[in-house]
């Protein structure tokens, strides 16, 4: 009995040296801040997540075939600077655009868009070669040579163009603006936009004008080529064409005396023989 208490004095547990303790409780706020920046990492991963999902929005779909995304457009209408205007007038070349001080003797409202790459270096209906830095435009019945001021009605953007084509054949559109032009009035990225043309007086323009009918475009040839069968046998002595675009076939007929009723009544006729093929009244000169 006497030895057991030396023995049980020997297994007893020896106090641990402080050092040893200060170790342990370091590694014991070690892993409590471990803990704590793991939960917070996690939190913050999950929020960003969360933000993610709720910020992002796809881009939206090409507005014209071949053009670039649309823009977002601007909240407020943007001012107006009648210099630019001025500047445009005085650096282009003399009698480039027509007389603008009397004020625009026509205005109407539509859906603008651009020439789109294959125009670039082709000939224009007035015989120029398509210059997209250009401030030029097409339209169906304006003179050729004629000055037009276009408005973009979503930002009060203003340029000057000079007629210089025929066009555009899609149903919808009045006119169709330069890649310059379409810069200078905020179209180039949106592809289309409402805006306002006002036309000036040119001084050589026929009064009475010669006119013709064309359509747009249609994708089978054949059924360009049964329209002009059509027309010509409806409208003997007239002058039909069938000819290839950039998109499909395309057909015009001109009247024999070129005059504008005769095409009327020509595009009155012809009307729309599907969604793409709309007749349009178009002036030649």
């Amino acid at each position: 009995m006497a030895a057991a208490g030396p023995q049980h004095h020997a297994t007893r547990r020896q106090p641990m040296p402080v050092r040893a303790l200060f170790s342990l409780e370091c590694m014991r706020s070690l892993k409590r801040a471990l803990a704590l920046s793991s939960t917070v990492l996690c939190l913050l991963a999950t929020g960003c997540h969360h933000k993610q999902k709720v910020a992002y929005q796809p881009p939206p779909p090409p507005a014209h075939k071949g053009h670039p995304p649309a823009e977002p457009r601007p909240t407020q209408p943007a001012e107006f600077d009648a210099h630019s205007i001025d500047s445009e007038i005085a650096s282009a070349p003399p009698g480039y655009f027509d007389d603008i001080s009397a004020g625009p003797i026509s205005s109407e409202e539509g859906i603008a868009s651009w020439y789109v790459t294959n125009y670039r270096g082709r000939a224009m209906a007035d015989g120029t070669m398509g210059t997209q830095g250009a401030m030029t435009a097409a339209h169906r019945t304006l003179p050729l040579g004629s000055t037009a001021r276009v408005t973009n009605l979503s930002t009060g953007q203003q340029v000057l163009v000079r007629i210089t084509d025929r066009g555009p054949f899609v149903q919808g559109r009045v006119v169709d603006l330069s890649e310059g032009a379409a810069k200078a009035i905020g179209l180039y990225r949106a592809g289309v936009t409402n805006v306002r043309i006002e036309a000036y007086a040119h001084h050589t323009a026929d009064i009475e004008g010669h006119w013709c009918v064309q359509t747009g475009v249609f994708k089978d040839r054949g059924d360009a080529i049964d329209l002009k069968a059509a027309l010509q046998k409806r409208y003997p002595g007239s002058q039909v064409i069938e000819f290839a675009g950039p998109d499909g076939f395309w057909v015009r007929i001109d009247p024999i005396h070129r005059d504008k009723q005769t095409a009327m009544a020509m595009e009155r006729w012809i009307g729309s023989p599907d969604k793409f093929s709309q007749a349009y009244l178009v002036r030649t000169d």
